[in-house]
């Protein structure tokens, strides 16, 4: 029976008043092409002896829908409709696009919204975290994946952020570690969370890293978390620990008082100096051991500090090429990409999981695009870069 376009046109919207009629109609349509493009392949490959050979399963995700339907085959394996490439370009620029919104940060809902103005369909949760799939994927073998034996200079430190657990929010740590490699480049080699932040976790963070490949690290550089050193050696043999200046002189000045804190901050900035190739790390503890005389004088927590061969971690950028000092001697490097962490997380409060968290901290990480800038001068010392 052939039916005319007024005809089939009814029969259509008819089916599409159906639960589900859209979606069956989108189907068959799809299904149908792809028939009459094999036939329409076949006919001009004739000669070849080439043949239908049934159906495959197929599916495509688009519009909030998963449509369903077979595609069809032929003897040799060499039919591939062209529909099916059309449809894989829109899956992926969808899920580029959700990803790209996901990890600027937008949640998931709002990811939604966005996706119903452009398309005009609404997208659930469900929808746009189907989405986010191939972004777990690339994200988790990323974070899995091997690294270079040997960092010349590593930079650690935690981000804490608040994730959903049971019945309450709990701040957890995430522990970070930035490297740079021989080749001057930046590039985070982990993310790994614990509840809270400790030498312990730490230690089993460095195990990972070896686990991965790394085999040797040239200086450490965190801020003042106690038991550092010996968890570092017992992983790394080797490794001096730089002590970030930057949190110490923080803590140090807010133990005076307002009208003080312009002449420590004088002092220390001339305790903590850089670029100086006659200034030693002898010169640098007499200097420190003579600042903690002074000031203890009026402030008791000076006086301790003076005396305690810990602090003596501080000044270890002075043994290494004074036009690097600056670069070593604070965490700053970590603590800028811990902002661009937190940028990403700032909109959504708690975050629902501790995957959550990683996948959004993970992808920011490997977009950094400033890290695959060489960092100048960093291989003038030739104790962490070789020749």
């Amino acid at each position: 029976m052939v039916l005319t376009k007024e005809q089939l046109s009814e029969l259509i919207c008819k089916h599409s008043e159906r639960e589900n009629g859209l979606q069956d109609l989108f189907e068959i349509l799809l299904e149908s092409m792809m028939v009459s493009e094999r036939r329409e392949y076949l006919r001009e490959n004739s000669t070849s002896g080439n043949k239908c050979n049934g159906f495959r399963p197929g599916h495509s995700y688009g519009h909030g829908r998963t449509l369903t339907f077979r595609i069809p085959r032929d003897r040799y394996g060499n039919f591939h409709p062209r529909i099916l490439a059309i449809l894989r370009h829109q899956e992926d620029e969808c899920e580029r696009l959700a990803g790209t919104l996901y990890t600027k940060g937008l949640t998931q809902e709002q990811v939604g919204e966005v996706f119903q103005d452009i398309y005009g369909e609404h997208y659930s949760k469900a929808s746009i975290s189907r989405m986010l799939d191939y972004l777990r994927e690339d994200v988790s073998q990323w974070l899995t994946r091997s690294l270079e034996a040997y960092s010349p200079i590593v930079f650690i430190d935690c981000v804490h952020m608040k994730i959903h657990r049971k019945r309450s929010v709990e701040t957890e740590a995430f522990y970070v570690v930035l490297a740079v490699r021989e080749d001057k480049q930046r590039e985070v080699l982990g993310i790994f969370n614990k509840s809270t932040e400790s030498a312990l976790g730490w230690g089993e963070m460095l195990a990972e890293l070896q686990e991965r490949d790394v085999r040797k690290i040239g200086l450490v550089c965190a801020d003042g978390l106690k038991g550092l050193e010996d968890v570092i050696s017992a992983v790394f043999p080797g490794p001096p620990l730089q002590r970030c200046t930057t949190h110490l002189k923080r803590n140090l000045l807010s133990c005076v008082r307002n009208g003080d804190k312009g002449e420590l901050a004088e002092d220390l900035r001339q305790v903590f100096r850089t670029g100086d190739r006659s200034y030693t790390v002898e010169r640098a503890w007499e200097q420190w051991q003579t600042l903690c005389e002074k000031w203890g004088q009026d402030y008791r927590s000076f006086r301790r500090r003076g005396e305690d061969p810990a602090y003596k971690v501080y000044f270890t950028y002075l043994n290494y090429e004074a036009r690097i000092q600056s670069m070593i001697y604070t965490t700053n490097w970590i603590e800028r990409l811990q902002k661009d962490f937190r940028r990403v997380t700032r909109m959504r409060g708690a975050m629902p999981s501790e995957e959550s968290v990683l996948l959004l901290m993970g992808k920011t990480a490997m977009d950094k695009k400033s890290y695959l800038r060489p960092v100048p001068r960093i291989d003038l010392d030739r104790d962490l870069f070789s020749e």
